[in-house]
């Protein structure tokens, strides 16, 4: 399990952007759409994903595994599932909650033939 992206939903991509790129200087990572923008976090492998959203589950660590399905499967029992698991484009991802209630992203990326995370 290796953290990947600190997952920020933003109702204004724009101002996100100009914040967290223009501000404070942090790199473009990539792009995906119109709506999502990953930029890497000065002096660590970790980005953060800027994800336009109208409603959002709530920024949140995103890890990234082997398999979903089977962490999902052997996951702890203090992670309460909030989304089962889902195709997404290359893999697939699941959301649970902490014990505080704070969203934990899990996601593979099994069918990227790069082995790659992003766009």
């Amino acid at each position: 399990m290796k953290l990947e992206f600190l997952y920020t939903p933003v109702t204004d991509l724009q101002a996100a952007l100009a914040l967290y790129r223009d501000a404070l200087g942090w790199e473009e990572a990539w792009r995906e759409g119109d709506s999502t923008v990953s930029l890497q976090l000065p002096g660590t492998d970790v980005m953060l994903m800027l994800d336009q959203a109208e409603s959002a589950q709530g920024a949140g660590p995103m890890f990234v595994v082997e398999s979903v399905e089977a962490f999902h499967a052997g996951r702890p029992a203090a992670l309460r599932i909030r989304e089962e698991p889902q195709k997404i484009p290359g893999g697939s991802m699941a959301t649970y909650e902490d014990p505080s209630g704070h969203p934990v992203y899990v996601l593979d990326q099994a069918q990227d033939s790069g082995g790659t995370t992003g766009g």
